[in-house]
């Protein structure tokens, strides 16, 4: 099986071939203006832009001006955002791979392109030009190279996963973009053939060296997966059949030892069908719980009848089959009391389900949970002013994430799930930043400037991007982020920042990922993508605004207001959870040096 520590180790053999294709790319372009005008193929490129030209009309003006816009930077980089964050949001599947695919191979396309410009000068093809030449070499064509990388990594990725007839269609359109690209340019008078080709040449081999950088084990990888999860399937069956029962924990009793317990089970009515909701009443019922508490959620009731059902002695299990915000509800009755809680994530986000590395399949995530060991992990706390104190089990914040929560469009989230809330996002782009102080454990208050503020109790969002990349459920403390990039170059640097964790993880030890700090800024916060992204770790956190904003908690919108306070209470909740294969430690948290101190409580 190729692990993913191999699979990293292999992603420098390839992107070292970088320096080498940016080299061939340099020496193409000096033979093409080096070589003496007499023994150049100047004359037929010359005939074929001199063609264009003669033959222009104002249909074809229209056409590859939309062409060109498609291929320009501003159109790059705008399609290229949205299908990178639309790949790291789907639901339910992983497709971080897939989206620093897609992002690393246009940065990488243009990195070359601009390094070729630098050493290669190349004028104009000599006609009336339709758009504004900008000030680099003919050599290689930017707008066709960038269209490879993109449309033509979009068609690899349609292609190898993607199932239907349809992905044939998909995958021939975007292919074909590039090379129309290439005619566009040249019937505009912006380039020659073999600057067209050049840029062809350019983004094949970027799509090349990525791809095999970021792709190509990940098939091997999941079938890897699959097999060991197989095997260990069949090894534990293969004990059941021996007679050998698991060492300690709940999940070793017997079926008879735990007959007649009871469960709370509350039901997310529009995420919990009746189908996934009968089955999950067998799963409890071979699991020994016969006595079934069933309550619905509704607007008004979060979490259903929950408190008064757990108000009566004798019950066992509490599980929530919901999203985040069902599970916060659930979390805000339980936490405190010693009833353990098993997850039937089936919401929108399902977040907590993520960072506790939880199966997404609902009744796979209820089975392997249930044949683990009962684990304590902690839960914030917070209020403000037009707040009432709540718990969050995830994030709560203000800014910029809690206005895209509040204008997501139901009608889209039901339909595509987390990448209506990229949407939303894309129209608070250009809102103002905040001005607040905050406050950490007592300590003086800072000024700050914000676009967002995030505290998390984990910090994972979806396709595993950390925007709290030390947060741990089972830590003791809570992380803050304060989001604040100036500019484009601020966006470009946080975007980059976060995109190279994506890359990062399962290339770094544990230990390396805890001590590599950020830089500590003058006022005692770590700064990182200069200064755009800025870390607090606390116990305790107070942030004043001066103007009232949204605010969300697990990703439910709350009213406006000018305060947000939290703290944290370790150790709170009580979670099921499964264990780590081929292991008798039931410990599937997060990385965290606490662990190994950290037992499990039955």
């Amino acid at each position: 099986m190729t692990t993913r520590s191999g699979t990293a180790a292999r992603r420098p053999r390839f992107l070292w071939l970088v320096p080498a294709q940016a080299a061939v790319m340099v020496a193409l372009g000096l033979f093409v203006t080096a070589v003496p005008v007499g023994r150049r193929l100047v004359s037929p490129e010359d005939r074929v832009t001199d063609a264009f030209a003669r033959h222009r009309t104002p249909w074809a003006d229209s056409v590859t001006q939309w062409l060109s816009v498609m291929a320009s930077t501003e159109g790059i980089v705008g399609v290229a955002l949205i299908c990178v964050i639309t790949l790291l949001v789907l639901p339910r599947t992983r497709r971080s791979a897939d989206a620093v695919f897609l992002g690393a191979s246009v940065a990488v396309q243009s990195a070359v392109f601009l390094v070729v410009t630098m050493c290669v000068e190349r004028p104009r093809p000599d006609v009336p030009q339709l758009d504004g030449a900008p000030p680099t070499s003919s050599f290689p064509s930017g707008h066709v190279g960038a269209a490879v990388a993109l449309y033509g990594g979009l068609a690899a990725l349609v292609w190898t996963r993607v199932r239907g007839p349809w992905r044939y269609v998909a995958a021939a359109v975007l292919v074909l973009v590039p090379p129309a690209v290439g005619l566009s340019r040249m019937y505009r008078g912006m380039h020659h053939p073999s600057d067209v080709a050049g840029g062809l040449l350019n983004g094949i081999a970027t799509l090349l060296v990525i791809g095999s950088a970021f792709l190509s084990d990940r098939t091997r990888d999941a079938e890897g997966t699959h097999g060991a999860e197989a095997a260990h399937e069949a090894g534990h069956e293969a004990g059941h059949e021996a007679g050998h029962e698991p060492a300690h924990g709940p999940a070793e009793k017997s079926t008879a030892e735990r007959s007649g317990l009871r469960a709370v089970v509350v039901r997310h009515p529009h995420g919990c069908g009746d189908d996934l909701a009968e089955r999950v009443r067998l799963i409890l019922h071979r699991q020994g719980y016969d006595d079934q508490r069933w309550t619905a959620t509704s607007v008004e009731r979060p979490c259903g009848d929950l408190a008064e059902e757990c108000a009566e002695p004798g019950v066992a299990l509490v599980v929530i089959c919901g999203g985040d915000g069902t599970v916060r509800a659930g979390a805000d009755v339980l936490a405190g009391t010693g009833t353990p809680l098993a997850l039937v994530p089936c919401g929108t986000g399902n977040l907590l389900a993520r960072n506790l590395h939880l199966p997404l399949e609902p009744l796979a995530a209820l089975e392997t949970a249930l044949a683990g060991d009962v684990f304590p992990i902690d839960v914030g706390r917070v209020w403000g002013d037009d707040l009432p104190s709540t718990r969050f089990t995830v994030m709560t914040g203000a800014g910029f994430d809690a206005a895209t929560v509040r204008d997501a469009s139901p009608a889209l989230k039901s339909r595509l799930g987390w990448a209506a809330y990229a949407l939303s996002a894309a129209r608070h782009l250009g809102d103002p930043g905040m001005r607040l102080s905050v406050r950490v454990d007592g300590g003086r208050a800072r000024r700050r400037r914000a676009r967002m503020v995030v505290i998390g109790n984990v910090g994972a969002l979806q396709g595993g991007l950390e925007l709290l990349p030390r947060a741990r459920p089972d830590s003791g403390r809570l992380e803050l982020v304060l989001f604040d990039p100036r500019g484009a170059a601020g966006w470009l640097a946080a975007a980059g920042h976060l995109a190279s964790r994506l890359v990062r993880r399962g290339t770094r030890t544990p230990d390396a990922e805890l001590h590599a700090a950020p830089h500590a800024s003058p006022a005692g916060g770590r700064t990182v993508a200069g200064g755009a992204l800025e870390y607090f770790s606390a116990h305790r956190i107070e942030i004043r605004f001066a103007d009232a904003q949204a605010r969300e908690v697990d990703g439910d919108t709350m009213t406006e207001g000018s305060r947000l306070f939290a703290e944290v209470e370790p150790g709170a909740l009580r979670i099921f959870l499964p264990r780590v294969p081929g292991s008798t430690a039931s410990v599937s948290l997060p990385r965290s040096p606490v662990h190994a101190s950290r037992t499990p409580r039955h």
